[in-house]
């Protein structure tokens, strides 16, 4: 299912609740299903348990009952603004994250960054609806260029690539891990306090890692592809680069479903840790090593080979986003 389809309404959430109902399911059957099919769009467990509680005392309607007085919007300018300061900060951000930073709900929040900032979410990052022509332009440029790159060496070209998002790394088991006994808030003062400097410094263990487990590479030259994070645009990083010779892909803005971290080991990892929970962090990562050390080297060069085909899918859309 595509991005644009699985973003369903609250009120065709509760038909599909009601429906499931109908058919005899448990509240925690239709949660499973919905997030099966709707993933990060589904609705929450207790909102689930709610409505199918409703429905099974015998309610029909699936609106909101009608609340007296005259109603309070939240969709103001001033949230939109400050939504879209968080976003532009963190395109990975949730939408919980927000509607607790604001105290509003998640589904105004989720209302605010569609319908008025008309962005969805492309390989779990919020991207703008609407690719500008410039935007089209330089993604189809850059696709090009990697596929007269690759040329008919796919195998030694993507045995050179290796592809960084650490910070991304970190906002992903930050959620698979979230649950009310975490401290969130606490948690999310930290992080945010220290975010720029364990940016750079994730950089330069990445850096100095690439050194040290890859030297035969070296002298076939790496190819370093890269989102456009801070970290990875940040002055110190360029230089980094460039004092050791190593060679940048480019990686056009506004564009996950182009970066192999995205659409592939983060996504495959969300889902196979999906729903567990974790009573520290030293069992956190053993789950996250053991999902990696199983994998064959054939696992991780074939999500790099598939940026071949993403690219072709990019330039036969002329430039528009991937879904999937």
């Amino acid at each position: 299912m595509s991005a644009e389809s699985s973003n369903l309404s609250n009120i065709e959430h509760r038909a599909v609740i009601k429906y499931f109902v109908k058919k005899g399911k448990t509240p925690k059957e239709i949660f499973e299903d919905m997030v099966s099919v709707l993933q990060e769009s589904a609705p929450s467990y207790t909102m689930v348990k709610k409505w199918a509680r409703l429905f099974q005392q015998g309610r029909e309607s699936c609106e909101d009952d009608p609340r007296p007085g005259r109603p309070v919007t939240v969709v103001t300018e001033e949230n939109v603004r400050k939504i879209e300061k968080f976003v532009l900060a963190d395109r990975r951000i949730k939408l919980w994250q927000i509607a607790e930073e604001l105290q509003i709900s998640k589904e105004r929040v989720g209302e605010i960054i569609h319908e008025h900032m008309n962005m969805r979410k492309i390989s779990a990052r919020w991207v703008p609806k609407m690719l500008t022509p410039f935007d089209k332009q330089r993604r189809l440029q850059t696709s090009k260029d990697f596929l007269e790159l690759v040329g008919d060496n796919i195998d030694e070209i993507c045995d050179r690539i290796v592809t960084v998002d650490k910070p991304g790394f970190v906002n992903t088991i930050r959620n698979l891990n979230r649950s009310p006994c975490n401290g969130r808030k606490k948690e999310k003062g930290r992080l945010r306090n220290s975010r720029f400097k364990s940016r750079h410094r994730s950089f330069w263990r990445q850096f100095f890692g690439i050194v040290k487990k890859r030297r035969g590479k070296l002298s076939r030259g790496v190819l370093f592809l890269q989102d456009n994070a801070s970290v990875h645009t940040a002055r110190v990083s360029r230089q980094a680069l460039k004092d050791t010779g190593f060679s940048e892909i480019d990686h056009p803005p506004y564009s996950p479903d182009l970066a192999p971290s995205d659409y592939f080991p983060f996504s495959n990892l969300k889902k196979e840790l999906r729903g567990r929970r974790f009573v520290d962090e030293n069992q956190m990562k053993m789950a996250v090593e053991s999902h990696s050390d199983c994998k064959e080297k054939e696992y991780f060069l074939g999500g790099l080979k598939a940026l071949y085909t993403r690219c072709e899918k990019c330039i036969s859309l002329e430039g528009d986003y991937i879904d999937k």
